[in-house]
């Protein structure tokens, strides 16, 4: 690598070098070199005395110029469909944490659930030159969309939703698996008019979700089956519960598909002169970092967002390391942590599941 980039001086002419920034330092341009595309190769000691040194000459990396000479530009387009839900906060800390150790840098985007918006993101994505995409796809997005990112030679990696036939590389949660958790929980406690609050059916997300909840009823053997179709906010929740609790007859527990929705839902209940966790219980899906700070604290289905962007950036690393490797699914198995909300708050998060809910429901 010649003079990959060097510093102006104030007449406009070039005068910093990797030789220069090399004998500064005391270190051979090799090292430099290594430094300035962050090689895992380098002793830490020796990687901050070339930065001071960097840093005293003024020079600045041209990471273009260095992407003309290879083939990766180091950095990976993230595109999610709600940026405001805290969900997604957790989730792309962990992208960010995974990619660090890489020596990679993340862009993020936010579709709205938009597939047009989507599209503008990716195709100014692709502009950029990342290496490849973790893309939790906008309802009712094209399936043809993952072929073609593929042909555009950039590595595609679905998160949470998924379209287009197998094989695809994935990464999420077992929402199934976690309904189904909820669901004997809930039955354990007694409860056998339960309902499901939230989520549209035009994405595997909800599907999975829904699924989940007819199979426990059937398992369970339950007659009462209630089930409403909304967006997934706090708002939706308070709506969907104020409807429930005025019908013949009502539900003693809810599940939602999100805690913004049981956050709304607990809200509801409270509105109606109702407590949650004794009049109706209230189970909430995710395990945001308020679910324990809500009065009553949340009963929730973690499915670990920090720890399903980690999987999402490794996996798409692996596939950028081996473009023609075997797809990959990365699904992980949720757990209810219990709390006050579903009235049987315990001094452990763990539940002893049967093996109905232990089971692979993916």
């Amino acid at each position: 690598m010649s003079q990959d980039v060097t510093r102006q001086d104030q007449r406009g002419n070039t005068s910093v070098t990797l030789k220069d920034i090399a004998i500064h330092a005391g270190v051979s341009r090799s090292t430099v070199s290594l430094v300035l595309r962050e090689s895992p190769l380098v002793a830490e000691r020796t990687r901050l005395k070339v930065q001071r040194s960097i840093k005293a000459l003024g020079y600045v990396y041209n990471r273009g110029a260095a992407t003309l000479r290879g083939s990766r530009t180091s950095t990976l387009g993230v595109v999610v469909y709600d940026i405001a839900n805290p969900f997604f906060g957790a989730m792309v800390a962990g992208i960010d944490a995974a990619l660090n150790r890489e020596g990679y840098v993340s862009f993020l985007a936010n579709s709205e659930d938009s597939p047009a918006r989507q599209q503008r993101f990716l195709e100014r994505m692709r502009e950029h030159s990342v290496d490849g995409i973790l893309l939790c796809p906008a309802e009712g997005t094209d399936p043809t969309l993952i072929d073609t990112i593929d042909n555009w030679g950039m590595a595609c990696v679905q998160v949470l939703r998924h379209v287009a036939e197998p094989p695809f590389d994935y990464a999420s949660a077992n929402f199934h698996q976690g309904v189904c958790q909820a669901m004997d929980h809930l039955v354990g406690l007694g409860h056998r008019r339960i309902a499901f609050l939230g989520g549209h059916s035009e994405h595997s997300a909800t599907r999975e979700r829904w699924q989940g909840y007819k199979a426990s009823l059937e398992h369970h053997q339950l007659t009462y089956q209630r089930s409403l179709r909304s967006t997934v906010t706090r708002c939706d929740g308070i709506v969907m519960i104020e409807q429930l609790m005025t019908e013949s007859p009502a539900p003693t527990a809810v599940i939602c598909h999100n805690d913004l929705v049981a956050f709304g839902a607990m809200l509801g209940l409270k509105r109606l002169g109702l407590i949650p966790g004794v009049d109706c219980a209230v189970i909430g899906t995710d395990d945001v970092e308020e679910a324990s700070l809500s009065d009553p604290a949340l009963t929730s289905i973690a499915t670990h967002p920090y720890a399903i962007g980690e999987e999402a950036a490794r996996l798409a690393l692996r596939r950028i390391a081996n473009p023609e490797g075997t797809r990959e699914q990365v699904v992980l198995s949720p757990r209810l942590q219990i709390r006050n909300s579903c009235g049987a708050a315990r001094p452990t998060s763990n539940v002893t599941l049967s093996n109905h809910a232990a089971g692979d429901h993916g």
